[in-house]
């Protein structure tokens, strides 16, 4: 994994906008054509990461399931869970 976290390359950003994940890095995160990404801008960056498949989490949550909360109350919780994770997470990898 240590591998991954340092692991950069030039790429090129066509006319549509769209951009190639080199192929060593889509090995080394286990992504397939068909397979969807979360794309975020964070901090002047742009941050890929993927999305687990559905088919495999089914049932995975049920014990930690946010009951009785509206959805709007449920997708503030999300984003910062995710921002706190990302904070952390990046925080980690770049401290000396």
């Amino acid at each position: 994994m240590l591998l991954l976290m340092y692991m950069s390359q030039i790429v090129s950003i066509t006319s549509q906008g769209q951009i190639s994940i080199p192929a060593q890095m889509r090995r080394l995160l286990g992504l397939d054509v068909a397979q969807k990404a979360y794309v975020t801008h964070e901090d002047g960056k742009i941050i890929v990461e993927p999305i687990p498949d559905f088919l495999v989490l089914a049932g995975s949550l049920n014990s930690v399931a946010i009951k009785n909360k509206s959805v709007e109350e449920i997708e503030l919780l999300e984003k910062k869970a995710i921002k706190e994770a990302r904070t952390k997470k990046y925080s980690n990898e770049y401290s000396l």
